[in-house]
């Protein structure tokens, strides 16, 4: 098989004067579905794809497929039809790889056996109530090379469980993700979830209005993803559709986000699209906004460097891994209430009055410069009176600012620690705490 660097001597030969890159990338995914508490569906998938992006004579092109010497051939002939490209940023010159990402063997080389005993495991551990999700495993390799030197790669590994218990009434999630698939108990997330649906059965109306809330690690992910592609986004901020203004304190001291893909614990590959070197930026220190995610283009715009954020998903500039970090060391414990664990559960005693939140979905911009999002609850939801969790709520409608939740004095408590959340949407990772918040806006009932 044609290595990068390969690829890019020939580009080089064949279109002599050009700019040329070339990045390849190789992902691996197994995935075993359970629905109705059994196993229907074991998928092994693996996708090679190749990217040339070649820039001569003011013109920029870039291709992908599987050939070649048939991208070669095609740039070739796209280039002389190609509009002029005034914001050429230029390739990644040399630079030194210290890391080729947090990767684990076994889970590279997870069977559907491997990932059935998860399944088992969560089945079992929920006691009868109906079950249904995903144990996932993932290898995503990539190598990258140009015509002025940069050669680099790495690979990453990533497993995932994603799965409810369902009562007739109500459902209960658990969701936990790792670079290691030794990391993921099937029993203790089945046990979790169901805890969560039978203590959501019967739920009852509550009246809409502004609460206190605490949400848990699966609904701080939506927060985390809308700000990563809204927010701390480079072509955003460039265009001026984002919220943030580097230097001010616009969230509360209780918040600090990095992106680190190849940190400890990160999802991610330790270089982007365009050869660039990853390593932790940190987005919010402290409140204070410190920086946003580049690629090349962006950053050249914006007179920085690239952060290593290149991404053709559609969406400019895209995070890797986002890790708000939590207030302190230290793993969860189980807890008999619906909170599932001991961090949630200390935000909930300081609560007189609001809502402990499960799960954030179907979320929906508003209006991208300030972030209003409107979505629903899902998987549990339930009242807080006096520190207590006394009883389950239907389902309501939000519409709420993410950043102004998040604002100074806005945050009243951060979990203990970050926990991994599956790269569900864009292949975008999560480390996420639960947050106590001290409002919310509640806006209509799931209905409307």
């Amino acid at each position: 098989m044609i290595s990068a660097a390969e690829l890019v001597l020939r580009a080089g030969r064949a279109l002599p004067g050009a700019e040329a890159e070339v990045f390849v990338q190789h992902v691996t995914r197994g995935l075993t579905r359970f629905a109705g508490s059994a196993i229907h569906q074991n998928i092994t998938t693996e996708t090679r794809t190749v990217r040339l992006r070649v820039h001569r004579d003011g013109r920029t092109v870039a291709l992908s497929g599987q050939d070649p010497e048939a991208l070669i051939a095609r740039a070739r002939a796209a280039l002389d039809a190609a509009p002029a490209d005034r914001a050429w940023p230029g390739l990644t010159p040399a630079t030194p790889l210290p890391s080729e990402g947090n990767h684990d063997e076994e889970t590279a080389a997870a069977t559907p056996a491997d990932r059935a005993a998860r399944v088992r495991d969560f089945v079992r551990a929920a006691g009868g109530l109906e079950t249904a999700g995903y144990v996932a495993t993932t290898l995503h390799e990539a190598a990258y090379a140009n015509t002025i030197g940069q050669v680099a790669g790495g690979r990453t590994t990533e497993a995932a469980l994603d799965g409810i218990a369902r009562t007739p009434t109500s459902d209960g999630v658990a969701r936990l993700a790792s670079i290691r698939l030794a990391d993921l108990d099937g029993a203790r997330l089945g046990a979790r979830a169901a805890t969560k649906a039978r203590a959501s059965a019967h739920p009852e109306a509550l009246p809409t209005g502004r609460y206190e809330v605490v949400l848990e690690p699966t609904a701080v992910a939506d927060v985390l993803l809308c700000l990563g592609i809204y927010g701390f986004n480079g072509r955003t901020v460039v265009d001026g559709m984002s919220f943030v203004t580097l230097g001010a304190g616009q969230l509360d001291p209780a918040i600090t986000l990095l992106d680190d893909p190849a940190g400890p614990g990160g999802i991610g590959l330790p270089i982007d699209a365009e050869g660039t070197v990853r390593s932790a930026v940190p987005l919010v220190e402290k409140g204070t906004v410190r920086a946003v995610l580049h690629d090349r283009q962006t950053a050249a715009l914006s007179g920085t460097v690239s952060t290593g954020h290149y991404s053709d998903a559609g969406f400019g500039v895209l995070a890797s891994c986002l890790h708000l970090l939590g207030s302190g060391a230290g793993p969860a414990d189980e807890v008999d209430g619906p909170e599932a664990d001991s961090h949630v559960s200390a935000l909930v005693r300081d609560v007189e009055r609001g809502l402990l939140v499960t799960d954030n979905w179907y979320t929906r911009v508003l209006d991208p410069k300030t972030l209003v999002m409107t979505g629903l609850t899902r998987n549990g939801l339930w009242l807080i009176e006096n520190g207590q969790v006394t009883r389950p709520v239907q389902n309501l409608r939000f519409t709420q600012s993410y950043p102004l939740a998040l604002a100074p004095g806005a945050v009243l408590g951060v979990g203990a620690s970050a926990a991994g959340q599956p790269a569900t949407r864009l292949d975008l990772g999560f480390r996420a705490p639960a947050l106590r918040l001290a409002s919310w806006n509640y806006t209509g009932n799931a209905a409307g």
